[in-house]
């Protein structure tokens, strides 16, 4: 296996000095993760100073590592630049140009990490193809992603994510996309912005590290297409291709089925017409996957094998993974969401807890924490959930943190299950309420710590799989 980077190859990229030959099969910014044969890259963050882990990389294997300062205490190979940020920035700037690849970028306010994923699962049944791993999509992640890949990849599929402006346009810069995919634009990190119309603006960022010959991918159906059609033009972006339920969309949906754990779709795809089981559950994956479809099509892939894939997509962690835990008199149903939440991913993760049938006596049940970052809306914003909870006959609701307490204030009184003003005081609460043949879905945004629920649910022995 050829290596991913050689001592010469990466003081070429960087402008570093190397102290020895060495050569690295993957890259790594995490001591604790990194890999036998990995280029360790010491960065300094806010908080702590990764030199300082230098010795345990060189112990789990590193093959050199990339620092801002000669170390005299340790003797291995060490790439020495400037600024180890600026460093690992020149490594991803640098795979990017080595490599003939077709690359996809990805925003957008939801759906991004699974999008990309989606993307990966069908394009690597169509050439080599190399992904961002999990949502390594901010000014760490995104150029660690890049370095990552390898010169013959034939596809590269890459998540940005930004809560300020100014972001996207820093990372688009280094990724170069020739494929740019919004998949939507909802109320998120409002607290960061005065409207939605500025977030649209800020994922419109994306188009600036694109040229004529690039696709912009956008969502018909979303209010600010227009908007986001306009920034794209501006550019300089060559074609756009829309996709939605929207009629005249390039890539638009015909009819779809959607039943519990999967949907049935019928999709035109620039006039061809493609029929594809989707192994998620949502009208929300729906969507997703005609974006992937428009992708796929815009990066020279062929749409009939993309849509099979289809079929064999896998919900990730905290992303929609369901498994059977223990409940009182037998074992309940655990949808697992709990990884961000914002208005719209709740609608939509209410939705297929709706759409989720629980077995004989039992119950539908959500546990929801706080949705963070929107600013003076956020009360409002909570307590509107009331009403999509009501469509999904959804029976109990256990809420968590200060702007949670606002829905469940609105809540009927039968549908009210707890209030606790932390994730770790719910979590025994629900243990406490579960019983057979219940649906139990758990969200809410990162901080608010839903995973501690999560946690807590799973202690129980893991029966059976769903």
């Amino acid at each position: 296996m050829s290596a991913l980077w050689t001592a010469a190859d990466a003081a070429a990229a960087t402008g570093g000095t190397n102290t020895g030959a060495w050569s690295a099969q993957g890259i790594s910014i995490d001591s604790r993760s990194l890999s036998p044969g990995d280029l360790f890259v010491a960065l300094k963050g806010p908080k702590y100073d990764a030199h300082e882990f230098t010795t345990d990389a060189f112990a789990k294997g590193a093959a050199a590592a990339m620092v801002a300062k000669t170390l005299t205490s340790v003797a291995k190979p060490l790439l020495v630049v400037g600024d180890t940020q600026t460093g690992l920035e020149d490594l991803g700037r640098a795979a990017r140009a080595r490599t003939g690849a077709k690359v996809i970028g990805v925003t957008g306010s939801v759906g991004k990490t699974g999008t990309k994923e989606a993307l990966r699962h069908a394009l690597e049944r169509q050439g080599a193809t190399h992904a961002s791993a999990g949502s390594l999509n901010n000014q760490w992640g995104v150029p660690l992603s890049l370095a990552r890949m390898p010169r013959e990849t034939a596809y590269g599929v890459f998540e940005m994510g930004m809560n300020h402006p100014g972001e996207i346009d820093k990372l688009t810069r280094l990724v170069r996309p020739d494929v740019a995919v919004i998949t939507t634009v909802e109320p998120a990190h409002l607290g960061f912005f005065p409207s939605v119309e500025a977030i649209a603006d800020a994922k419109a960022e994306i188009f600036n590290g694109m040229d004529a010959r690039g696709t912009a991918v956008l969502n018909r159906d979303n209010p600010h297409f227009d908007r986001l059609a306009a920034r794209a033009t501006a550019a300089g972006v060559g074609r756009i291709v829309d996709f939605g339920a929207h009629a005249d969309a390039a890539v638009h949906l015909i009819d779809c089925h959607l039943h519990a754990s999967a949907s049935a779709v019928t999709a035109s795809v620039l006039g061809e017409i493609v029929d594809y089981c989707l192994a998620l559950p949502g009208r929300h994956w729906v969507m997703n996957s005609l974006a992937v479809l428009a992708a796929v099509h815009a990066a020279g892939g062929d749409i009939g094998t993309a849509a099979a894939t289809m079929a064999t997509l896998e919900p990730m962690a905290g992303r929609g993974s369901r498994r059977k835990i223990a409940a009182a008199g037998g074992e309940a149903l655990l949808i697992d969401e709990s990884y961000n939440a914002s208005p719209a991913s709740m609608r939509a993760a209410i939705a297929v807890l709706g759409a989720t049938r629980p077995e004989s006596g039992g119950r539908r049940i959500a546990v929801l924490g706080d949705m963070l970052e929107l600013g003076a809306d956020a009360m409002r914003l909570h307590a509107e959930l009331a009403d999509p909870l009501r469509d999904a006959n959804v029976d109990l609701v256990f809420t968590v943190g200060e702007a949670m307490r606002a829905l469940y204030d609105v809540l009927p009184a039968r549908r009210r299950g707890a209030h606790a003003t932390t994730a770790p005081a719910m979590a025994d609460a629900i243990v406490n309420r579960l019983k057979t043949g219940d649906v139990v879905m758990v969200k809410g945004s990162y901080g608010s710590r839903m995973r501690d629920v999560i946690a807590r649910l799973s202690t129980a022995p893991e029966t059976a799989r769903h």
